[in-house]
């Protein structure tokens, strides 16, 4: 799901160096900012509503500066544009830190009085010159440079990433290394100054603040945490016995779990992993062999066909609850109409099976405010929300908000970062190359993503006839001289292949994209194919952003 597959890396990286994984202002700050250094993300087409804060900084005179290995519209209008080479990241950003100490460029009082470990970062870094980076990234040596200046000299700059960074087996290093960037430069605590991560749809904040990831509670409070598991068992009622000593399974792992029998029956809610899963044919497999498979969802997917069961549920407008925000604003959605049929509110599905499956004194909710109440007094940084306030704040409230006069908190780490001594860490983030590289027989380097016409795994926007009618198939952008050495027209028919399997797909023959790099959305059954369950080491994300593949004409 969304706080796995797309920003568990976040959680990793940035709780490695500022101590919370979130971002540290809100949307509507990064206006004050003058200057926007975005990597791997295409807000112009995929986060419209963010989009509106950055063209009003840009009328305020901030300098853009894209990273991206397509020219997207977001690079359209940039004062710099680097075409990077996927998977690389990390070498550009410990390059840019490499320059900023070298010409004297760091923010040293902020970095003696905020932050530890600077001096072992600027060793690790010294190496990393912008030539070294330029042979690994494919961006000229003197555009790094430049890119550093920029960066470090403006008066109030913002980092804002999305899952072109994340989603790679070093996805956490490349976290790390935004936010070593951001705190050798002081850029951090200040209006216009911050790290924002681009999240890929509304409430995957709130999702991982709710502990849906295997290796926490509610809170981010640790499973390994011996206190945290007692707190958690008081809390439910349950002998603390019944909790697993570490992390459990992530979804990729209960995937193959279920392909080899250790996992029997599993629930899918609002999930369509047949699409979303890395190397789905495998997914396909795991989820056939489980002896019961249980989906919750609004439509019937491409994952709902093999269920077992099918349990209808209310979409957004349906349901009244609580929501996060990628910027940590926490807003109630009340409920537009009455779900139709049998489909009900996703907090009275869980409840109910909840109650059936012997647990009926840990589900007693009555309604969506009764489930804030719980969250508002096993979460700290929502201790001061309730459904009533909520109501009342139409525009939401940021957390921390730790107790009910408390006017929550927008710009995170003033004063201090969320870490035991408020200092924030500055590990050095190590570049290793991605897990599969092209070669003889996969000759392309594959990159995924979002298009401009879809969302997520198409189960919304292929039923929406005007979006659909856009773009009805799978379309592969492929640069015109790879185009003209396999013989593709633009509009013809192609086979995309990877070591996992292969795609039917329509060329779109374009230099936004870069020789010897493809690019396939996620929105259509197939893309996902292609791709590796390769996973980070720390955050277990897949390595969606990088596959060697091969292009030939026909399908």
């Amino acid at each position: 799901h969304c706080a796995r597959l797309c920003h568990a890396s976040t959680l990793t990286g940035l709780g490695a160096t500022l101590g919370a994984g979130a971002a540290t202002n809100p949307f509507a700050d990064l206006e004050n900012a003058r200057c926007l250094l975005i990597i791997g993300a295409n807000p112009a087409e995929n986060h419209p509503v963010l989009c509106r804060h950055l063209r009003r900084a840009r009328d305020r005179g901030a300098v853009l500066i894209v990273v991206d290995p397509r020219f997207t519209p977001t690079a359209w209008g940039a004062d710099l544009y680097l075409n990077i080479r996927p998977g690389t990241d990390v070498a550009l950003l410990n390059a840019m830190i490499q320059v900023i100490f070298r010409e004297q460029l760091a923010d040293l009082e902020f970095i003696a009085r905020r932050t530890s470990g600077a001096a072992e970062l600027q060793a690790e870094t010294a190496h990393w010159t912008p030539e070294r980076a330029a042979a690994v990234t494919g961006i000229g040596a003197e555009l790094i440079r430049q890119v550093a200046r920029r960066y470090a000299s403006s008066p109030a700059a913002s980092i804002l990433y999305c899952m072109g960074v994340t989603q790679h087996s070093s996805g956490t290093q490349g976290v790390i290394a935004c936010a070593d960037l951001a705190l050798c430069c002081g850029q951090l605590g200040r209006s216009g100054a911050g790290i924002v991560p681009i999240r890929g749809q509304d409430n995957v904040q709130g999702a991982c603040d709710m502990g849906a990831l295997s290796g926490f509670f509610p809170g981010y409070a640790k499973v390994s945490d011996p206190a945290a598991r007692k707190r958690f068992a008081d809390h439910w009622r349950m002998d603390v016995d019944r909790f697993a000593a570490g992390a459990g399974l992530t979804v990729t792992e209960m995937e193959e779990a279920a392909a080899d029998g250790r996992i029997q029956a599993m629930l899918a809610m609002g999930e369509n992993p047949i699409i979303t899963s890395p190397d789905s044919a495998k997914t396909r497999r795991g989820l056939a062999a489980l002896d019961f498979f249980l989906v919750q969802d609004i439509f019937r997917t491409e994952t709902g066909d093999l269920a077992d069961l099918l349990l209808p549920a209310a979409l957004w407008a349906e349901k009244a609850g609580s929501k996060t925000a990628g910027d940590r604003r926490v807003q109630w959605s009340p409920r537009a109409l009455e779900p139709p049929g049998e489909a009900r509110p996703d907090w009275w599905i869980i409840g109910e099976l909840g109650k059936r499956l012997g647990f009926a004194d840990q589900f007693d909710y009555q309604g969506p405010d009764q489930v804030l109440a719980e969250i508002s007094r096993v979460v700290p940084g929502y201790a001061g929300l309730s459904a009533e306030r909520l109501k009342a704040e139409a525009g939401g409230l940021y957390w921390p908000c730790p107790h009910a006069g408390h006017p929550g908190t927008p710009l995170l780490y003033r004063d201090r970062f969320a870490t035991g001594d408020g200092r924030a860490r500055l590990p050095a983030a190590v570049f290793s190359p991605p897990a599969e590289t092209p070669d003889a027989d996969y000759p392309l380097l594959l990159t995924t993503g979002r298009g401009a016409l879809h969302y997520n795994s198409g189960a919304m926007s292929r039923r929406t006839a005007g979006l659909r009618d856009r773009q009805p198939e799978l379309t592969l952008e492929i640069h015109p001289e790879d185009a003209a050495a396999l013989g593709i027209r633009d509009g013809a028919r192609v086979t995309v292949a990877s070591r996992r399997g292969e795609v039917a797909a329509r060329a779109t023959v374009t230099e936004t994209i870069s020789p010897g790099v493809v690019f396939l959305p996620f929105h259509f059954e197939g893309t996902n194919r292609l791709t590796q369950a390769v996973l980070d080491p720390e955050a277990r994300i897949p390595e969606y952003k990088v596959s060697a593949c091969r292009v030939s004409a026909g399908a």
